[in-house]
């Protein structure tokens, strides 16, 4: 347990890389989309998605922490297994933490009405239908999918090399394609719509979470035969 604390103190040493590039970009979203809703001459509540630009940012973070964090660590004598999973549970806190972010804006949002401009960027409805609770696993399982979606893809890289991530995603996209065609040809668009509204969005965020399990299963595998 304490060399995978040391793993997670390993990540933390750059915490622009975690915590201060995050709230930086989370910030200057907000501002940005504060200043557009100040411009929509409207009374109506007025959404905007700029919230999501830091949780897509966990994704280059997932692909740093394996290309950059994994070599040094094999020149400290860290074994595989305690860097992977010392670096997990470093996800783990790291996308609590934004989640934690996002309520506190939310509350913020919620106080001030919207920034003085009935505008919101952490507070959307759709999120927040099961409550607080709810809207911090939306969060966190955005950001938490997105990076071991990132530290996966960067593990088939130092395994296998460019050509086995090129037909990986290739053939992922081909999955995806194939999927819409499917629900185009039978005309199941409908049926998609009602089970997500079914779901919601904690619905989605649980399944999401079974994503992030399976992610981190063929990630685990893989990471074996990663080359430093």
């Amino acid at each position: 347990m304490r060399r995978t604390l040391n793993v997670i103190r390993l990540q933390l040493i750059n915490r622009q890389t975690f915590i201060w590039v995050p709230l930086i970009v989370l910030g200057s979203a907000t501002v940005i989309s504060v200043l557009i809703y100040a411009m929509i001459p409207v009374d109506t509540p007025k959404y905007g998605g700029g919230g999501q630009a830091p949780l897509w940012y966990f994704f280059a973070v997932g692909i740093s922490a394996m290309t950059l964090t994994f070599p040094f660590s094999q020149a400290m004598s860290i074994t595989r297994r305690e860097f992977f999973t010392g670096t997990m549970i470093t996800a783990v806190l790291g996308s609590a933490f934004l989640g934690v972010i996002f309520l506190l804006g939310a509350g913020i949002e919620v106080l001030t009405d919207g920034y003085g401009v009935n505008g919101y960027v952490f507070y959307l409805p759709w999120l927040w239908e099961a409550g607080a609770i709810g809207a911090f696993t939306v969060y966190f399982t955005l950001a938490l999918l997105l990076f071991v979606l990132g530290f996966t893809g960067a593990t088939i890289y130092k395994s296998w090399g460019p050509l086995v991530l090129t037909i990986v995603g290739v053939g992922l996209a081909l999955v995806l394609v194939g999927l819409v065609f499917l629900a185009t040809r039978l005309d199941l668009w409908g049926q998609v719509g009602a089970a997500i509204m079914d779901l919601g969005a904690l619905g989605l965020a649980l399944w999401g979470l079974v994503g992030v399990a399976v992610l981190t299963l063929v990630s685990f595998l893989a990471f074996r035969r990663a080359k430093p």
